[in-house]
């Protein structure tokens, strides 16, 4: 697979905070790949560096072959670069706005009118071609991002976690778009603090804490590094009792909150989970199959607890 983006060993410093600390990822083209980590990982950071908004103090950077150090201006024309919040015109229609930002790229008359209307259509705005964007709802807003980072036809879309600001409905309506550029080939950095949008839309995930890559992989390949094939959430008042019971089991054990996670080695039935536990003065129980969000806690969280 050819590589369309690649980052070596970058570090970044804010004063004596280490941001990146020899942070590295390969993107191939027609991927899409998800960065996922907690608040103040490094996240933002990346992508900033790749869209040339913020340099990097060591390592490498290199978009479509070439040192992105090389390109100047142009690694701009090369990202598209869409975030949670809308950096558009809210006095301009829709299709004034993609105008404008296509004038910014330079495209030509002709081409910009085509893409104009191309996105319009790919993206459902004709029926709000007299709106100004001001009176749109977030998540027609968002819409209208997204295809305005789109206009130049960039080799790298980098989406900073786009459908955080949205509601349930237009989240899953961009995920729909999300899909289709990812089957249509569009290379895709992505980064969300929603793990079901990465499972859904990434073909290859990077976990990251403290400004490094922990875990990287394809989420089968994530979920196989569990211990477990079903996790099994359980509250009781006796927590060291269920502790004791899930380990004489040979069930291992992780303590998220109030509530104590149970890695399972089979797919068991809430019955049979039940009545293994019978007598450690159980409340609930709650089983489902392992998701990204457990590879998450597994391999990176702090707060999972081994015993």
């Amino acid at each position: 697979m050819t590589t369309a983006l690649e980052i070596q060993d970058v570090h970044k410093w804010f004063g004596n905070h280490h941001v990146l600390d020899g942070f590295s990822l390969r993107v191939g083209q027609g991927e899409v790949v998800g960065l996922l980590g907690p608040n103040g990982c490094g996240k933002s950071t990346v992508l900033k560096i790749v869209c040339k908004l913020l340099s990097l103090d060591a390592g490498e950077v290199r978009l479509m072959g070439q040192p992105l150090s090389a390109l100047s201006y142009r690694a701009r024309a090369l990202v598209g670069l869409c975030t949670q919040h809308c950096a558009l015109y809210p006095d301009l229609l829709p299709a004034e706005n993609l105008d404008f930002f296509a004038r910014l790229y330079g495209l030509s008359d002709q081409d910009r009118q085509h893409r104009v209307a191309e996105l319009m259509e790919i993206f459902e705005l004709e029926n709000f071609a007299n709106t100004r964007v001001g009176q749109l709802s977030g998540g027609w807003q968002q819409r209208l991002h997204l295809a305005v980072s789109l206009v130049h036809r960039p080799k790298l879309l980098v989406l900073d976690e786009p459908t955080a600001a949205v509601d349930v409905e237009a989240r899953m309506d961009l995920w729909r778009l999300i899909e289709g550029l990812r089957d249509s080939g569009t290379t895709i950095l992505l980064t969300s603090h929603h793990l079901a949008e990465a499972e859904r839309l990434c073909s290859r995930v990077a976990l990251m804490r403290s400004g490094k890559v922990f875990a990287e992989g394809s989420v089968p390949e994530l979920l196989s590094r569990i211990p477990g094939q079903a996790v099994a959430q359980v509250q009781s008042e006796d927590k060291e009792a269920v502790t004791q019971r899930a380990l004489d089991l040979g069930w291992q054990v992780r303590q998220q909150a109030d509530q104590i996670r149970l890695l399972l080695p089979e797919a068991f039935s809430l019955r049979e989970i039940v009545d293994a536990l019978d007598g450690t003065q159980v409340s609930a129980v709650r089983v489902q199959a392992v998701t990204l969000e457990d590879a998450y806690l597994e391999l990176v969280g702090e707060s999972a607890l081994t015993v």
